[in-house]
């Protein structure tokens, strides 16, 4: 099952981005939330629930450079990708852009497949890098550092290479549940010797390190002949 990514589209050109947000929800692999000016935008980002794996944001803005609010997304500690658009391939330009804190420039008009391409390269990297980090439950998730925090107690738990991968493959699923045998071939590869027991020998594992009470669960929860994440904090 594919997961979703949001990203947040920010464009003032309603055609562009009305195509834009087409195509991101086409398959059902992202969940673009749009923004026609800057304010606009910060008033998502800044929202309680806000949660963007990746920004798509134009330079031209009427209330503002984009290259500038960049800059300020990455002084406040935003560190998803953000990929720059922009009516103009000059070198000076792009520069500019990349310079501000943008990890990719794309010029207008662009073919929509090479900026999934682009979206996609820059996902696959920024969640295998020390920075991407998810809130689980009451913990702070790193998958690069295969940890889990825990600030209130000011806890570190560790995991396993298999836990972690487990753990990042369902926060991807969004809320949905993952089916056994869909878990085991993303984390374990289509390997004939692997069976789902093994599967359910490391959720049990893991439930142990991370759940309140293992024998009543209420973060990975057993659903639809699979497993579901809840992210939403546990009280």
């Amino acid at each position: 099952m594919p997961s979703q990514h949001p990203i947040l589209v920010i464009d003032d050109d309603t055609a562009l981005r009305s195509a834009l947000v087409e195509q991101l929800e086409h398959d059902g692999e992202f969940l673009p939330t749009e923004a026609d000016c800057l304010a606009a935008a910060d008033a998502k980002l800044a929202a309680p629930d806000a949660r963007y794996d990746a920004i798509l944001l134009d330079v031209g803005l009427p209330d503002g450079d984009g290259r500038d609010f960049c800059r300020a997304l990455r002084k406040r500690g935003i560190k998803v990708p953000i990929i720059m658009l922009t009516g103009s391939a000059e070198e000076s330009d792009i520069v500019r852009g990349l310079d501000s804190g943008a990890n990719d420039y794309i010029a207008k008009p662009f073919r929509l497949n090479e900026l999934l391409a682009r979206l996609r390269a820059q996902l696959r990297s920024f969640e295998n890098s020390e920075d991407a980090v998810f809130t689980i439950g009451p913990y702070v998730f790193r998958p690069a550092a295969k940890q889990l925090l825990e600030p209130i107690k000011n806890k570190r738990i560790r995991l396993t290479d298999k836990e972690a991968a487990i753990l990042k493959f369902l926060y991807r699923a969004a809320g949905k549940p993952v089916a056994r045998q869909v878990l085991l071939n993303e984390v374990w590869g289509y390997n004939a010797a692997v069976t789902t027991h093994t599967l359910e020998t490391h959720v049990y594992r893991l439930r142990q390190k991370i759940e309140p009470d293992p024998t009543l669960a209420k973060i990975l929860l057993t659903e639809g002949g699979g497993y579901r994440l809840d992210p939403a904090p546990v009280p």
